[in-house]
C-alpha cells in the first residue's frame, strides 16, 4: 500500500477543519432544511403556471444558490448576536463564534458578502424572489434574534415569520401570482407548522433556555400552557389544508390526516408519558410531518404534468 505524505494528510485535516468552521457558522442543517421547503414551492409555481422543470433550470439554479447565501448570511449574523447566550447552552457551546474560531470582524465580513451576494443572485431569478430572501433576512436578524429573542415569549411567532419566507422565494423565482391559494398554503404552513416544532424543542431544551435566560413558552408559562397552545396551532394546520384543495385534493387530505395524527399523539402522548417523552415524540412527528408533506407536494408537481 502506497504511504500517504504527512504534509498530505495534514492538509487534508485542515481542509476538513475549515470546511466544518464554515458549515457550523453558517448553520449547514438550517440551510438544507429551508432549500428543502423553497424547492417545494417552487415546484408548486411550476405545476400551477404549467411550465416545465427543464425550461426553468436558470431561474432554478440561481434560486438554489441565493437561497443557500441569504440563509447562510441569517445564520452567520444570529451566531455572532448570540455569542453570550449561545456559550451557555450544550448544544450551542461549541460554534466558531463562540470558541473564538471565527471572530467578530471575519463573521461580518462572511454574512454582509454572502447576504449581498444571495439577494443579487435571486434578484437574477426575479426581483420577488430577492424581496422575499431580504425580507426572511432582516425578519430573522432584526425582529427576531435582536427584539424579542431575549423580551417575549412571543419570539417564536416572530421567528416563524422568517422561517415561513422560503418557499415563497421558491414560488416567487418562478411565478409573480402570490396571491394564489396554493401560495398563500405553503405559506401559512410553514407559519404554523414551527410552532409546535419549536416548542417542542424548548421543552426539551427548557433548562438550557432558563440558564441563557431566554423566555421561551415553556420557560415563562410553564408546560400546561405550551400544551394548549401548541394544539390551538395543530388545529389551525388541519384547517390550512382547505388551501391546499386548489393544488390537489390527494395535498389536502395528506397535510390534514397528518394534522388529525399529530393532534391525537400530542393529547394522548401528553395524557400517558412524561413530559420530556411527550416533547421527544411530538419533535420527532412534526419532522415526519414536514418531510412527508413537502416531499409529497415536490413529488406530486413534478410528476403530475407527465402523466
Amino acid at each position: 500500500m502506497e504511504r500517504v505524505p504527512n504534509n498530505t494528510l495534514s492538509l487534508d485535516i485542515q481542509t476538513r477543519s475549515f470546511t466544518k468552521v464554515v458549515f457550523d457558522t453558517i448553520k449547514i442543517g438550517i440551510i438544507k432544511s429551508n432549500l428543502i421547503a423553497m424547492f417545494a414551492g417552487l415546484c408548486m409555481a411550476l405545476y400551477v403556471e404549467q411550465l416545465s422543470i427543464f425550461d426553468q433550470i436558470g431561474p432554478i439554479v440561481l434560486a438554489l444558490i441565493g437561497s443557500s447565501l441569504v440563509i447562510g448570511s441569517a445564520g452567520v449574523f444570529n451566531n455572532l448576536y448570540d455569542r453570550d447566550i449561545d456559550a451557555v447552552m450544550e448544544r450551542t457551546r461549541k460554534r466558531p463564534t463562540v470558541t473564538g474560531q471565527v471572530g467578530t470582524k471575519s463573521g461580518l465580513m462572511i454574512g454582509f458578502s454572502t447576504a449581498v451576494l444571495g439577494t443579487i443572485v435571486l434578484y437574477l431569478a426575479s426581483p420577488l424572489a430577492a424581496l422575499f430572501g431580504y425580507l426572511g433576512l432582516f425578519l430573522y436578524v432584526v425582529p427576531y434574534t435582536m427584539w424579542t429573542k431575549r423580551r417575549t415569549i412571543y419570539n417564536t411567532e416572530v421567528g416563524s415569520l422568517s422561517g415561513a419566507m422560503p418557499p415563497l422565494i421558491g414560488w416567487a423565482a418562478i411565478s409573480n401570482d402570490i396571491t394564489h391559494p396554493a401560495a398563500l398554503a405553503i405559506f401559512l404552513m410553514m407559519l404554523i407548522w414551527q410552532m409546535p416544532h419549536f416548542y417542542a424543542i424548548a421543552i426539551r431544551r427548557m433548562e438550557e433556555y432558563r440558564a441563557a435566560n431566554i423566555p421561551m413558552l415553556p420557560v415563562v408559562k410553564g408546560i400546561r400552557r405550551t400544551y394548549v397552545q401548541m394544539n390551538a396551532y395543530l388545529v389551525a394546520l388541519l384547517l390550512s389544508s382547505l388551501l391546499f384543495w386548489s393544488l390537489h385534493p390527494v395535498i389536502a387530505l395528506t397535510n390534514a390526516a397528518l394534522s388529525v395524527w399529530w393532534i391525537v399523539l400530542s393529547v394522548s402522548g401528553y395524557r400517558r408519558k412524561p413530559e420530556n417523552k411527550w416533547a421527544n415524540s411530538m419533535f420527532g412527528f412534526s419532522l415526519l410531518h414536514i418531510t412527508v408533506l413537502m416531499l409529497g407536494i415536490i413529488g406530486y408537481s413534478l410528476i403530475a404534468p407527465l402523466l
